[in-house]
């Protein structure tokens, strides 16, 4: 009931709501009422998202004091040990403090001088993601059976991974190889990464297998950041059929993009002006591949089976333009791309947050399913992983922010420019995948389909798409 008092003087309010007229981000504002605490979950839940993107505003507008204020009211209700929306808010809280550090690069760098992230750390949040959620299982399911259909019939297949780092999804394509019927392929695998350990560990684990299998086979590694691959490198020879693997990489060399924007850097042929280049911005075109978009498909509609058209080419492209034109010179018979379906590179802080919140929400609630047995296994993920996204795409900007997700709407476009076309992923490939989640009892998570794309779902948020192209030929 508004308007009474408790016995220690602290107003009663009914609502959570009610107390945001009562409750101010200023300075010294000192503790919160001692009642906060007893709030129910889903009181507390909306209280803290209406603290954290009032303080995400002070922090947006430079308004130090207010957005200290604001994070410490916060971090009293805030635990990475409690339920889904106070986990988050401990992430979302540290990411917003570690961008106002920045604003002090000698104190940011000394508190940040002892994190070192050692090769084991990374195979170990990447073994916990891939076991705590079925997200990369479900991605593998799909990618392996979307090749073995593509495959069907020949003898040399080469397959370019680009982040080559879970051995169990290509011992699965060299079991479903060995299975075929009219023999298994003399396969090819180009695995890519930065850190050789890990790439020695996949030559290891596969060529075991292939040679339990009896499958003719070669693993090449390349170590290298994606961003500095060199196609020769590949060594793509005739007559291989050619499939790319893509999961959760794309995305990053958006990065490389937004800074050739911001060095107003001319763009081949096309020269545009810095007038052009902040107008676009102006009129809310968030990233150098949005303007890109938007100036050069105007009036044009891309097919699958278009043949009047050419591949983008621009000498002096963005990253992510002479990249796709790359893998598209290779003359793929597929490539199966895995991305985030969140919009997490707006250049406004507060979009971003907004995005970020309800995907991380989603991926928050949806751990405890799956690792109830186990919660330090999930707070582990949860901080090396999503925790370090979250900071990430909240703390950074520039080539530093590399976690630059887009939806599937975008990617679709701007894969169909470099001269892809799109592959519908089959019936029986769904059903491998829906099969997958009922044999790990997944709860809870879904399968969807939409014109032959899929998005798997934690109950209906869709938070990862998965979809397929080929090379088109133009003439």
């Amino acid at each position: 009931m508004a308007g009474m008092v408790l016995e220690d003087g602290s107003p009663s309010v009914s609502s959570p709501l009610q107390f945001f007229s009562l409750m101010s981000l200023s300075p010294g504002i000192g503790s919160p009422y001692p009642w906060l605490r007893e709030m129910k979950s889903e009181e507390r839940g909306l209280y803290l998202i209406h603290l954290l993107l009032t303080t995400a505003n002070h922090v947006a507008a430079g308004s130090i004091e207010n957005a200290n204020a604001g994070l410490e009211q916060i971090s009293h209700l805030s635990s990475p040990d409690g339920d889904t929306m106070q986990r988050i808010a401990a992430y979302f809280t540290e990411a917003l403090a570690d961008r106002m550090l920045k604003r002090w690069p000698g104190l940011h760098k000394a508190l940040n001088s002892t994190k070192i992230s050692s090769v084991a750390e990374e195979r170990l949040v990447q073994k916990l993601f891939f076991e705590l959620c079925p997200f990369l299982k479900l991605s593998y399911v799909i990618t392996n059976q979307a090749i073995i259909e593509a495959m069907e019939g020949e003898k040399v297949v080469h397959i370019i991974d680009l982040n080559s780092v879970e051995p169990a999804q290509w011992i699965n394509l060299l079991q479903l190889f060995s299975a075929r019927p009219e023999g298994p392929p003399h396969l090819r695998i180009t695995g890519i990464h930065e850190q050789k350990e890990v790439l020695d560990e996949m030559a290891h684990r596969l060529n075991e297998e292939a040679g339990n299998l009896d499958i003719p086979f070669q693993f090449n590694s390349i170590v290298t950041k994606l961003e500095n691959l060199d196609i020769e490198s590949l060594r793509v020879k005739t007559g291989e059929a050619v499939a790319v693997s893509s999961v959760l990489q794309l995305h990053h060399l958006l990065a490389f993009d937004d800074e050739m924007l911001r060095r107003n850097s001319p763009l081949g042929s096309r020269s545009f002006s810095s007038n052009q280049m902040q107008a676009a911005l102006h009129n809310n075109t968030h990233t150098l591949g949005d303007f890109l978009e938007k100036d050069m498909m105007s009036g044009y509609t891309p097919s699958p089976d278009s043949t009047s058209s050419s591949p983008l080419s621009l000498a002096s492209a963005p990253k992510m333009v002479t990249f796709l034109n790359s893998l598209w010179s290779l003359s793929p018979k597929l490539m199966v791309v895995t991305e985030q379906e969140s919009n997490h590179n707006g250049c406004s802080l507060m979009d971003r947050i907004y995005e970020a919140l309800n995907f991380y929400a989603s991926l928050f609630d949806c751990l405890p399913s799956t690792a109830s047995r186990v919660p330090i296994d999930r707070q582990k993920l949860e901080k090396m992983l999503f925790g370090q996204e979250i900071k990430n795409i909240i703390s950074c900007e520039g080539t530093e922010r590399k976690e630059r997700h887009e939806k599937l709407e975008k990617w679709i476009p701007r894969l169909e420019m470099a001269g892809f076309g799109r592959v519908a992923l089959s019936y029986h490939t769904m059903m491998q995948a829906k099969t997958l989640l009922q044999s790990y009892g997944y709860e809870g998570f879904k399968i969807k389909e939409e014109n032959g794309l899929f998005f798997m779902c934690w109950k209906s948020q869709p938070l990862y798409s998965v979809s397929a192209w080929r090379f088109r030929r133009y003439n």
